[in-house]
């Protein structure tokens, strides 16, 4: 079996770039169907949520293939802090937009990479060039710009307004401690083992917020929602195995600011929904913040700064040091 060490350093090794490329493609594609089954057959989130849950099982059990559960206190500290926030930032959408108008609770959930990136930044010392902030920041903005919609009645606070700020901060917290944990060896299959058992662990939770399990919905209406929601878990799958490879501080903003790049397309190209000014500003902003990223991060990954470097835990620095001893002949 591999110490956490040894896998941390084997990861560090790999690119994020194909692992953040197949969570924009997934998520892009779900970001454009996901709201079919509300739609079409009036279905509600909380059952929606409920699906999803379930759908998780199936990248877990993929991603549980051929590795060893990590089952260090750790490993279950870190998994339960990322699973619990994001299965419970998702519970707080739903009662928040009963309560508030989305085109205000969007933007400010939109925000939640820029928690990422400070912590990031911050906790574990991560070091971004100058052309790579000028990238997180078009990211950023891009991210607010793709949530920016329209509204005609005037808005008043809420708690509504509370509840969108606890969910930008639980899933800024998400993504920081999936790149926390990677840096101290749990591997991807425990991290979501763990995401996995956090979201079926507040099923009954939804099903309370709805007052019981509704009937009267055909068959079509979970179906289509089983095959909508198994995107979006294969999409939290690469987003953990991103994490663990890359700088959150790169990764986060990438990836939210990607994603609804495809969705736009894919909207336009099916719906025939033409994005509005906010949106195409966006898709600019997001492409150009992106490559900047991207580039800037690839130039700099042969030569890591001592800020990566410290990063590292001490036992994971052992590990490579004791790799790169050479064997006596």
């Amino acid at each position: 079996m591999s110490s956490p060490g040894n896998v941390a350093v084997a990861r560090r090794g790999a690119s994020w770039i194909p692992y953040a490329a197949l969570l924009v493609l997934f998520w892009g594609v779900w970001g454009a169907f996901s709201s079919l089954p509300t739609s079409r057959y009036g279905y509600p989130d909380e059952m929606i949520y409920v699906v999803w849950a379930f759908t998780m099982l199936i990248p877990a059990y993929v991603a549980m293939r051929g590795q060893t559960f990590d089952r260090r206190g750790i490993a279950m500290r870190y998994g339960l802090i990322i699973g619990l926030a994001g299965a419970g930032g998702q519970l707080l959408l739903f009662k928040a937009l009963t309560m508030g108008p989305a085109y205000v609770i969007f933007p400010i959930i939109a925000l939640s990479p820029a928690i990422t990136v400070v912590m990031a930044l911050v906790a574990l010392r991560e070091r971004v060039t100058r052309l790579a902030g000028v990238g997180v920041v078009l990211a950023l903005v891009a991210i607010v710009a793709f949530s920016i919609s329209s509204g005609d009645s005037d808005i008043s606070a809420g708690s509504y307004l509370v509840l969108a700020v606890l969910i930008c901060i639980a899933w800024g917290v998400q993504a920081y401690f999936m790149r926390k944990a990677a840096t101290v060896g749990v591997n991807d299959a425990t991290t979501f083992g763990w995401m996995t058992i956090s979201a079926l662990l507040l099923v009954p939770v939804a099903i309370l917020m709805m007052g019981g399990i509704p009937g009267g919905f055909p068959w079509q209406a979970p179906g289509l929602t089983a095959i909508t929601q198994v995107l979006n878990a294969v999409g939290a799958l690469f987003l953990v195995m991103a994490l663990s490879r890359g700088k959150a501080s790169i990764v986060a903003p990438v990836t939210n600011a990607l994603a609804p790049v495809l969705t736009i397309v894919l909207s336009l190209i099916i719906y025939q929904t033409l994005p509005s000014a906010f949106q195409g500003i966006g898709i600019v902003l997001a492409l150009a913040g992106s490559t900047l990223m991207v580039y800037s991060d690839e130039k700099r990954s042969e030569t890591p700064s001592t800020g990566e470097v410290a990063a590292v835990p001490p036992s994971v620095q052992d590990a490579r040091a004791a790799d790169s001893t050479p064997e006596p002949r």
